[in-house]
């Protein structure tokens, strides 16, 4: 028997598109690879995650009538799933429909709901309890979703019901070393069981989320014997193979991407997603001669192509010559629309309507975030004529501590670094320009110490500490949540630790206002950091 798992890109609400995207992958599956079944990701119908879509009350009627139409249209079984209303509740189901069937034969419901980090499954669904087997082709297959391979009971469940493989239906989030976890535990059931798994995952950009595929195959010795593309739809075969009453599956292992590779491609899909599905014409962003509008131009001309691709240069009198000539020559190397705005006149212009309120006052962060505003209106007002939207390019060092500009860089749709130190915005930069064998970002933007440029031979360690100590108390604190004293007993300077955690607590508000971005770290801002803006908690706890 040849399993094909069908590593798909659904889009969250578009229920009668997701079941076309099943029917036309199972019809290719069929006719170019034979596929005896097709096993499709977790709630491919609705797309992940849907969120408050599944209150609303057509919602049921829809998923039946999706499930109906690809009954009738395709030609091979398939495995696909859904959220299904039974007996009044709501379960995260996995369903087998057979052509020429109005219904699943077979239903599964999720047993383990998760609800921690970006996961809200029990806001939603009520956990099932049984386990669901079926016959194909002298096969016994049985069904799990997602959060249940990390758990031993349904696996074991369908080892009591003497099932040949067990089919792992998943939208499991990208982040960073994510593969390597989802792996040993895939293979701590398969040895546990001695039962073949297939996990079946999917793959694209929603929102915050990035989904890598990366789908694959266990044996029954718990040993990886297939491995698909991550970032990339894929139709993958998984061949059944028997010899003396013992059947183990075989095919083909692509190789993963490392570190650097994999959070680029995470970030070029989820741009690309994020743009294509929420209908936008292209994307803009202020281009400075710093290295994160550097590195997010070099993302966003991967994801879209140049041609739908524009920078804007707004130069200011602190703008160096050397970032003036590093911006044009990343914009003509990558072929992108490129603009010069000067933000001169619009900046004496606000000042000239403020010189009676600012009069008898020094001069402070005020001009400096003025500077950013303008920049911000400029981006938007082209935004708005053109239909392209705004790219953030803020890191996620910077969203921590406040080191940017409500209403000025803050401004836009979304956030393509929010998730990425600035470290490893350095790394990801030399990576791709190692990958490209040229400068797409000029080697001086990479050397150069960081500048916001807002103030004469302003730098950002006058501000900051050293991006490699900053980073690293960060990464502990934010993503550990380990106490300020935890981290000053890592070795780390006492008020250069509590310096960092005041500002990253007092920032919270900033955090809550900016633009939507890919998660690609173990604990991002967003939906998987929910901390509130008043409080009253002592930062050293």
């Amino acid at each position: 028997m040849r399993i094909i798992m069908a590593q798909q890109n659904a889009l969250v609400g578009d229920i009668e598109g997701n079941a076309q995207r099943v029917i036309d992958a199972a019809d290719e599956a069929r006719r170019l690879l034979g596929a005896d079944l097709v096993l499709f990701p977790e709630l491919m119908l609705t797309g992940y995650p849907p969120e408050d879509l599944l209150l609303r009350p057509s919602l049921n009627s829809r998923v039946d009538a999706a499930l109906e139409t690809i009954g009738e249209k395709i030609t091979v079984p398939v495995v696909i799933g859904y959220p299904a209303v039974r007996n009044g509740q709501r379960r995260n189901a996995a369903g087998v429909v057979f052509p020429g069937e109005n219904r699943p034969r077979h239903e599964y419901f999720k047993q383990h709901l998760p609800n921690y980090r970006v996961f809200d499954e029990k806001r939603y669904f009520q956990p099932g309890s049984e386990a669901c087997t079926f016959e194909l082709d002298g096969w016994t297959l049985g069904l799990t979703i997602c959060e249940d391979i990390w758990h031993s009971g349904p696996a074991s469940q369908l080892q009591q019901q003497d099932v040949d493989l067990v089919l792992n239906l998943n939208a499991s989030p990208f982040r960073a070393n994510k593969f390597q976890e989802r792996l040993e535990q895939v293979e701590a059931r398969s040895r546990e069981t001695g039962l073949p798994i297939l996990y079946c995952n999917l793959v694209g950009g929603q929102d915050e989320l990035v989904f890598d595929g990366a789908s694959f195959v266990c044996d029954s010795q718990g040993r990886r014997c297939v491995q698909a593309a991550s970032f990339t739809e894929a139709l993958v075969p998984v061949d059944l193979q028997c010899s003396d009453g013992h059947c183990e599956p075989v095919g083909e292992q692509l190789p993963l991407p490392g570190l650097e590779e994999s959070l680029y491609q995470a970030l070029v899909l989820a741009t690309r997603d994020y743009v294509n599905k929420n209908g936008f014409k292209g994307a803009l962003l202020g281009l400075s001669g710093g290295i994160d509008s550097a590195l997010t131009l070099a993302v966003a001309v991967d994801a879209l192509g140049p041609d739908r691709v524009e920078a804007v240069m707004m130069p200011f009198r602190y703008t160096s010559a050397m970032s003036l000539e590093d911006a044009e020559k990343q914009a003509l190397t990558l072929r992108v629309h490129y603009r010069v705005l000067p933000i001169e006149s619009a900046f004496n212009g606000f000042m000239d309507i403020l010189s009676e309120s600012f009069a008898g006052q020094e001069k402070d962060t005020t001009e400096e975030n003025l500077q950013a505003r303008c920049r911000g209106v400029l981006l938007m007002a082209l935004s708005n004529k053109n239909g392209s939207v705004v790219l953030t390019t803020g890191n996620k060092s910077e969203m921590a501590v406040g080191y940017a500009t409500l209403y000025g860089d803050m401004a836009g749709g979304f956030s393509v670094l929010k998730d990425v130190f600035k470290t490893m915005v350095y790394r990801l930069a030399t990576w791709r320009n190692q990958q490209a064998g040229v400068e797409i970002i000029p080697e001086r933007v990479i050397t150069r110490p960081p500048s916001a440029e807002l103030a004469p031979d302003q730098v950002d360690s006058d501000s900051l500490p050293g991006y490699d100590e900053l980073d690293a108390i960060l990464e502990r604190y934010v993503e550990q949540d380990m106490s300020a004293e935890a981290v000053i007993r890592d070795g780390f300077d006492r008020e250069n630790v509590y310096r960092v955690v005041k500002l990253t607590d007092r920032n919270e508000y900033k955090r809550r206002q900016a633009a939507v971005g890919p998660r690609v770290s173990r604990r991002a801002f967003g939906k998987d950091r929910r901390y509130p803006i008043t409080n009253g908690w002592r930062p050293g706890d």
